[in-house]
């Protein structure tokens, strides 16, 4: 029971200084990888942030040595990197790795068979469309669950040209 709460100095020591590593390896990491590593915009970049803290919690208690730590982090900020840059090359596997925008809401109605794909109630809706501060929902154009699962509210505008809603499959329209 004693060693629950405290074992001794040495091996607090050792999880400070190993800590202290990880922390800064990590950092240098992320620098040299770019923006993207720390973005959460689909579930590959949340796959890639749980496995970034994992392995940094791993290295921190040294469950795996400071260079095993490191290399995983290199390999996995290189998969992300990778996966990104085929992602942004082929339409086929953006669409595989990313998957696309869904509209659920378009023009007053709510786009039943959408909201059921992705598990969204009108309550929901309302709920956001109200956070852009807006009352009447015919001043609404489209809601857009976004590709990190974030809705976007689109007010209504006289443009009849290129729209953000062009890349979004039918929906209504």
């Amino acid at each position: 029971m004693k060693e629950l709460l405290f074992k001794d100095w040495e091996s607090i020591w050792h999880v400070a200084v190993c800590a202290l590593l990880a922390y800064f390896i990590l950092f240098l990491f992320i620098r040299i990888s770019g923006k993207r590593t720390l973005a959460k915009l689909t579930a590959f970049d949340f796959v890639v942030s749980v496995t970034l803290g994992s392995t940094l919690s791993s290295m921190m208690l040294g469950k795996v040595t400071l260079a095993e730590g490191a290399a995983a982090l290199l390999v996995i900020i290189a998969l992300q990197y990778v996966l990104a840059w085929t992602a942004r090359e082929s339409n086929t596997l953006e669409k595989v790795i990313n998957s696309s925008p869904t509209m659920v809401f378009y023009r007053g109605s709510f786009l039943e068979d959408a909201m059921k794909k992705e598990v969204l109630t009108p309550e929901e809706i309302y709920a956001e469309i109200r956070k852009y501060r807006m009352l009447d929902v015919n001043q609404v154009e489209a809601v857009i669950m976004e590709l990190n699962g974030e809705l976007t509210v689109i007010k209504k505008s006289e443009s009849s040209g290129h729209t953000s809603l062009d890349d979004i499959e039918n929906g209504g329209r």
